[in-house]
């Protein structure tokens, strides 16, 4: 979870610099590994880096809202566009992410870092 709020921590800094993109991934990063905590502390083990199929198998085992699963769908979309120049029909992720979508993606990696913090403070 160390890492997880790390990566939040990151993607606050991001987006506060203007490197929107960077929150963008940076976020979804602090989300997967919030989730994979949780797996870990389970003693279960979690692939992938999909926050969105992490939930969808922790929904066998904990309560997980379809609203958390709806920003974690987001939040995945973040995870190689945000980073490669020839994921997106033109320009660099540099140039292709704005402030407001920056914003979304470190407040939906909030609410799924609290859910597994939560989590984890009942196992």
């Amino acid at each position: 979870m160390d890492q997880a709020d790390g990566d939040l921590e990151h993607a606050r800094v991001s987006r506060r610099e203007g490197h929107y993109n960077w929150a963008c991934f940076a976020a979804q990063q602090g989300a997967e590994k919030a989730v994979k905590a949780v797996f870990q502390k389970l003693g279960a083990d979690a692939w992938g880096h999909s926050v969105a199929d992490l939930l969808g198998e922790l929904r066998h085992s904990q309560p997980v809202s379809e609203d958390l699963y709806d920003l974690a769908l987001e939040l995945d979309k973040a995870y190689i566009p945000t980073r490669y120049p020839d994921a997106l029909p033109s320009g660099s992720p540099r140039g292709r992410y704005t402030a407001a979508e920056a914003t979304r993606c470190v407040e939906n990696a909030e609410k799924v870092i609290d859910f597994c913090k939560s989590l984890l403070s009942e196992t």
